[in-house]
């Protein structure tokens, strides 16, 4: 069995309905948009954000789950999937796990709209139903993820980045949202408790353990739908080009960022960084602070009783750093 379905195993009822109340939160009177959104649906990922909400709110609860999970479920994947549309236009992406994105079948324009329409159909599935607490998570993982993107175009221009923005970069663009799922999943079945906090920093460090885990493939061999050194073609710093920068002479330092700003797009010497960086151990650095993350994950964990939800969680974490892609 595929270690993405035996997580899924003890919330698989629970998904399955979630599919079909999902599938209902967008629709609308225009045929256009439910065709569109009905090609979104039949191209789903692993789903692992909806997963989180409902483990979690399953593992703080004792296994009950409240109409309301499913609304933080939705929310949460409604507005992860505008996000993937958006991001499309923004990068000029034709392609999204394999298939064809929302902007080269309908062009920018109309998936400019389309990511707009999901995002306020989040926010209206909240809003519909009083459930302002979770509106309000959503609402600051949204903010920070803009503000994360923004700083990172920010920081890239002039290759500044220390590692503690690297952090603040990475917790905002990806570790947010995850802990947004997390704490969801807490506030659906048990609002003010320490758990809906609790839950959250786990997340928290979950979401930073896997974009350590994204850096560190752009260094691999691995065929994994990305190719290698595409992060320094785009000139995203990394935690392992960082460590390498901040640990290596003068001389090296001034080639590594000449490289990186001036010859982002020549192969060999794109190729020349990621063997210097690998020689440097940055590899060794990164993989050392996305375990200490995924160990602090487990720590909070260890909190809570046993149960089949805690669990899939433990295997969740495990999954976030060695998983192939």
């Amino acid at each position: 069995m595929k270690v993405v379905e035996q997580i899924k195993l003890p919330i698989i009822d629970e998904m399955e309905l979630f599919e079909q109340k999902f599938s209902q939160s967008m629709y609308s009177k225009v045929a256009l948009l439910n065709r569109i959104t009905h090609y979104i649906v039949n191209r789903k990922g692993k789903q692992m954000r909806p997963m989180f909400v409902f483990l979690v709110a399953k593992m703080v609860s004792g296994g009950e789950i409240e109409e309301r999970t499913y609304r933080g479920a939705s929310v949460i994947e409604l507005i992860h999937t505008a996000s993937l549309v958006h991001d499309d236009v923004v990068d000029d992406s034709n392609r999204r796990r394999g298939f064809f994105s929302v902007n080269a079948l309908w062009k920018n324009k109309i998936a400019v709209l389309i990511g707009d329409y999901l995002l306020s159909k989040g926010m209206l599935v909240c809003i519909d139903n009083d459930d302002f607490d979770l509106l309000k998570i959503i609402s600051v993982a949204v903010r920070e993820i803009v503000e994360g993107e923004l700083l990172q175009i920010e920081k890239a221009r002039n290759l500044d980045i220390t590692e503690e923005i690297y952090y603040e970069i990475i917790r905002q663009k990806t570790a947010t949202l995850i802990a947004a799922c997390c704490s969801l999943g807490a506030c659906s079945v048990e609002p003010n408790s320490d758990s809906v906090e609790k839950m959250r920093k786990f997340g928290e460090l979950i979401g930073m353990a896997f974009q350590i885990k994204d850096d560190l493939f752009d260094y691999g061999d691995t065929a994994i739908g990305k190719p290698t050194g595409i992060d320094i073609k785009e000139q995203k710093m990394t935690l392992p080009l960082i460590y390498t920068l901040n640990h290596c002479t003068k001389e090296k330092k001034k080639w590594l960022i000449n490289s990186v700003k001036n010859h982002n797009k020549n192969k060999k010497r794109v190729k020349e960084v990621i063997d210097f960086v690998k020689m440097s151990g940055g590899l060794e650095y990164a993989t050392s602070i996305m375990h200490q993350f995924k160990e602090d994950a487990l720590a909070i964990l260890s909190e809570y009783p046993e149960s089949e939800y805690k669990s899939s969680l433990e295997l969740m974490v495990n999954y976030v750093i060695d998983r192939k892609k």
